[in-house]
């Protein structure tokens, strides 16, 4: 069997188009040439990898079973050349890291910022989304590291989870409304009686706060839904109700007001998540490196204590 990275290349260029001349473009090649490639991974395989029909190219089940291997091989040989390029001396390269959006808007700003002061000549990638999307991105190859909620089992055998960062789930209300409470916790019986404003159901963070409702019997009064991590504190803020967001995110937002929610208490466990089948990049590594400073330098103010080990 005699398979190219140019023919792969062009199977994930057509994969990803369903197209083969706007294929032939994206790997910058003439659309026979791409064509030929493709027929040559095809016998070299001993099957045929996208059904073919008038304005419809799909993948068949031998092309569905080599895409996540053809995404990988790729991305592995692109590693090796940047990692040579480090060793010979450039001093350039990219970093590709992924986050939720709740860190994004917290801990992962301070670390990009301080990562790009000390490192200009980096090139930094940021991929924002999901711990389960960025699981598949990191298992794809197509991320160098990533902080994933990994509280629960997520299939990670094939990733190294490092985890580093407790963090408490709070209650947020609008700094210029009325008092949520009094005292310093909340139990979930009386959250449920007043107005939430909920993330989508695509979020590790109202999976959570929807298991904690329903595990206690109780039934939340919520007012909006389907909202993403700047529009539910932009919601908050307003006096539309009241959220239950990371601690991390309330930090430096005069807006906003937090009490920590008890009976029951809720957290997440923060990780970084990296291929355990991969060595780090120089870039890489530095910027791992860096997070862990950020994580033991992080001081709370009025949140210190809700995001510790």
């Amino acid at each position: 069997m005699d398979v190219t990275l140019t023919q792969l290349a062009c199977f994930l260029a057509v994969a990803r188009t369903g197209h083969f001349t706007k294929a032939a473009r994206e790997v910058h090649l003439a659309q026979p040439s791409l064509s030929r490639q493709i027929l040559a991974l095809e016998k070299s395989l001993g099957a045929n990898l996208f059904h073919r029909a008038r304005g419809n190219i799909a993948l068949t089940a031998a092309g569905e079973a080599l895409l996540p291997l053809a995404t990988r091989m790729l991305a592995d040989e692109e590693l090796a050349h940047r990692e040579v390029a480090e060793l010979t001396g450039l001093r350039r390269g990219r970093v590709r890291f992924g986050a939720p959006p709740s860190l994004c808007v917290s801990l992962v700003a301070d670390l990009l910022g301080r990562y790009l002061a000390a490192y200009p000549g980096i090139e930094l990638h940021l991929t924002e989304c999901g711990s389960h999307g960025l699981v598949d991105a990191l298992t794809g190859g197509s991320l160098d590291a990533a902080l994933i909620v990994s509280n629960e089992d997520r299939g990670e055998s094939s990733l190294e989870v490092t985890p580093l960062l407790r963090e408490d789930l709070v209650v947020v209300s609008a700094a210029a409304g009325e008092p949520l409470t009094r005292r310093r916790t909340l139990s979930l019986a009386e959250l449920a009686d007043h107005p939430l404003v909920m993330f989508h159901r695509g979020y590790d963070l109202r999976a959570a706060t929807d298991a904690a409702f329903r595990q206690a019997g109780l039934v939340p009064r919520i007012v909006v839904e389907g909202a993403e991590m700047d529009a539910v504190l932009r919601f908050v803020e307003c006096g539309l109700g009241v959220a239950v967001v990371p601690s991390l995110v309330v930090f430096h937002k005069p807006g906003l007001r937090a009490v920590r929610l008890d009976e029951p208490q809720l957290y997440r466990t923060i990780s970084l998540a990296k291929r355990a089948d991969v060595a780090p990049t120089r870039a890489a590594r530095a910027m791992q490196e860096m997070l862990l400073s950020v994580v033991d330098e992080m001081s709370f103010g009025d949140l210190q204590g809700l995001a510790r080990w």
